[in-house]
C-alpha cells in the first residue's frame, strides 16, 4: 500500500502539468506565454512583499534575542497559574502569531523537555495545529493585494489565535 501511495504522490505533479498543457493546446492557447506572464506577476508580488517580510523577520529576531519574551512570560505567569494554563507554553503562545519557524523551535523544545504525551506536550501540539502565524499571514495577503488598513483584520485574527490557544488548553485538560 505504501508503494502505491508513494507512486501516486510522485506522479501527481507531472500528471497535472501534462493535463494543463493538453488542455491549453486543446483550447488553442499559448501555454508557455501564459506561464511566463504568471511568472512575471509572481515576481512582482514577491518584490512588493519583500520589505514586509524583512520587517517581520527582523522583529522576530529582536524579540527572541532581547529577552522580552521571557520578561512577558514572567509577568503573566501568575495569571496563567490562576487559569491553570501551563506557563511552559506561554513562549509558544506569544511567538506563534508572529513566526512559524520560531514557534516550531519553541514547540520542539517544549516537547523535548516535557515529553509529547504530557499535558504540556499535548497542549503544545494542539496549539500548533489550531493557530496561525497571524502577522505573517496578514502581511503577505494584505501586501499582495495592496490593503493598507489592517486593524480590523488583526484584531479578529488575534482573537481567533487566543480562542485557539484557550480551546487547546481546555480540550486537552478535559481529554487527558
Amino acid at each position: 500500500m505504501a508503494n502505491v501511495i508513494n507512486y501516486i504522490s510522485n506522479a501527481a505533479i507531472p500528471v497535472i502539468i501534462t493535463v494543463i498543457i493538453l488542455y491549453g493546446l486543446k483550447e488553442k492557447k499559448k501555454v508557455f506565454d501564459i506561464f511566463l506572464d504568471g511568472g512575471k506577476e509572481g515576481l512582482e508580488i514577491v518584490i512588493k512583499m519583500f520589505p514586509t517580510l524583512i520587517g517581520i523577520f527582523l522583529a522576530v529576531g529582536a524579540l527572541r534575542s532581547s529577552g522580552i519574551i521571557d520578561l512577558i512570560v514572567s509577568v503573566i505567569t501568575p495569571i496563567t497559574n490562576l487559569l491553570e494554563i501551563p506557563s511552559q507554553i506561554m513562549p509558544l503562545a506569544l511567538l506563534r502569531p508572529i513566526s512559524g519557524s520560531a514557534s516550531m523551535a519553541v514547540a520542539v523544545d517544549i516537547m523535548q523537555n516535557y515529553g509529547v504525551d504530557t499535558l504540556t506536550g499535548l497542549i503544545t501540539s494542539t496549539i500548533m495545529g489550531s493557530t496561525e502565524t497571524t502577522f505573517y499571514t496578514i502581511a503577505i495577503y494584505t501586501s499582495a493585494v495592496g490593503i493598507k488598513k489592517t486593524r480590523g483584520i488583526l484584531i479578529a485574527a488575534l482573537a481567533a489565535d487566543v480562542a485557539g490557544m484557550v480551546a487547546s488548553t481546555v480540550i486537552c485538560r478535559i481529554l487527558s
